[in-house]
């Protein structure tokens, strides 16, 4: 259990210290406009995976991506320096996808919405097949049994 929780404090150390230094000391002209979304260590605290967004097209994905890859070395020996842990954890930069998942899944709830809201106008411009009424009642029963005795010599 307390390791579990000396990985949080990990990650979130390396978090902060990976976003301060893509934002102050490094200053690399593909790195685009990136935030650091979460960070994820091993039990045996030796990799962090950096999960991160870009804000832009493709090309500045892959202009941020050879960024991080160039600046990785240096962003470790500063984690190495600021955490004081024995071993200083492999890091690995991954695109975060929930932003695109996001972007999907709004994109499918309108669909849906638009769907329904094409179902609903057919509902309200809908007429019955047949009687409006089409259940006998028993008023009528009484009233057509009476016309046919009435109408019998």
């Amino acid at each position: 259990m307390a390791n579990v929780a000396r990985q949080r404090r990990l990650a979130e150390r390396i978090q902060h210290i990976v976003a301060e230094m893509l934002e102050l000391r490094i200053k690399d002209p593909r790195l685009g406009f990136i935030t650091i979304t979460d960070v994820r260590v091993t039990p045996d605290l030796r990799e962090a995976s950096i999960f991160y967004t870009v804000l832009g097209d493709v090309e500045e994905h892959a202009a941020t991506a050879a960024a991080l890859a160039s600046a990785t070395g240096v962003i470790r020996s500063e984690v190495g320096k600021q955490t004081g842990i024995k071993f200083t954890p492999t890091l690995e930069f991954i695109p975060d996808a929930v932003p695109e998942n996001a972007r999907h899944v709004e994109e499918l709830l309108a669909q849906a919405a638009a769907a329904d809201a094409a179902v609903h106008e057919q509902a309200a411009r809908a007429q019955f097949a047949g009687d409006p009424d089409p259940y006998r009642h028993e008023n009528e029963d009484d009233e057509a049994d009476e016309d046919d005795h009435a109408s019998s010599p």
